[in-house]
């Protein structure tokens, strides 16, 4: 508890206690914008924005500058947390693979960061660091172990083991976009995708290429347009057989679903009805999936972030 002398207004005194509590300064590094936010220990978002994802290395590091500058006025910060697309290692400081921000590649970039900002940094993929938000305190916070799927363009996740993210030997754990099919060739990240629906109901009713997108579609089968319905229950039943077979070897305790059309009120209701058609058939499996939906949207990577900074300072 703190104590204040009575000249002071309750502004003042709200002013001095988040001066004296530490935040950490978190970022969610994306293809076309970074967002940006203050984060408590506890994690508290405040002070949300963004600003449009730069061209070259050197704007990018701009714009950390100045989003420091303008956030440190009111706060103290202990350190930056990053989330970033690609094949992130945090230990080494290098994001591998690719992105759509190539400039973040291949380099110690976690140093370079670290030097912009004059704070301890600490880096996660993505897909990771919204599975660790959910993990801590969102969705999934009664669990220790987690499969976090990311719908979208394609198909992302993240595998939560004992509250940390499973990184796996080669830095592809949870990826479970590359899972094949039936036909041996498809992968999830096809199959199971927005981009895929919209793609197959285009083909299925004669339309133009990218005259669909997955919401449409979704809206399309709602109203009863039967090649909408078709490509809607092909993505369903592709995800659902995913889940089932990584329940039975992974075994998490649940899974939590993200991405724009996570947000729909009947996907994962869905889902789940899929895994329970291959349990009727399956007779001797009797583990029965537990699907969530996400509960943080656009801050679950900030507060990821933040999460696996905490872990690792």
């Amino acid at each position: 508890m703190l104590y204040y002398n009575n000249k002071y207004d309750e502004t003042e005194k709200m002013f001095i206690e988040r001066m004296l509590s530490m935040a950490i300064l978190a970022f969610d590094v994306g293809g076309s914008s970074v967002k940006y936010a203050v984060v408590q220990e506890d994690g508290t978002v405040e002070d949300k924005g963004s600003f449009k994802t730069p061209s070259d290395l050197e704007g990018f590091y701009e714009g950390l500058r100045q989003t420091k500058a303008k956030l440190e006025k009111g706060n103290a910060f202990s350190g930056a947390a990053f989330s970033m697309p690609g094949a992130v290692d945090d230990a080494r400081g290098v994001i591998g693979g690719s992105s759509a921000i190539p400039y973040i590649h291949d380099f110690d970039i976690k140093s370079a960061m670290a030097d912009v900002l004059g704070l301890p940094v600490a880096m996660e993929n993505d897909a990771n660091c919204a599975a660790l938000g959910e993990t801590w305190i969102g969705i999934a916070k009664d669990c220790k172990d987690v499969a976090f799927f990311v719908i979208g363009s394609g198909v992302g996740g993240a595998i939560v083991k004992d509250g940390r993210v499973h990184h796996g030997a080669h830095l592809h754990g949870g990826e479970f976009g590359y899972m094949v099919g039936d036909d041996g060739a498809t992968i999830l990240s096809t199959a199971g995708s927005t981009e895929n629906i919209a793609r197959l109901c285009e083909r299925l009713k004669g339309l133009p290429d990218h005259s669909l997108d997955g919401r449409k579609v979704f809206a399309l089968a709602g109203e009863g347009d039967a090649e909408a319905a078709k490509a809607v229950k092909q993505m369903i039943e592709s995800l659902a057989r995913a889940i089932y077979n990584i329940q039975y070897s992974y075994d998490p305790e649940c899974f939590v679903i993200g991405g724009g059309i996570s947000a729909r009120e009947d996907f994962v209701p869905a889902i789940q009805e899929a895994i329970d058609a291959i349990l009727e058939r399956v007779k001797v499996a009797r583990i029965r999936p537990d699907v969530r939906t996400a509960e943080f949207g656009n801050d679950a990577n900030l507060i990821g972030a933040v999460r696996h900074f905490l872990q690792m300072h």
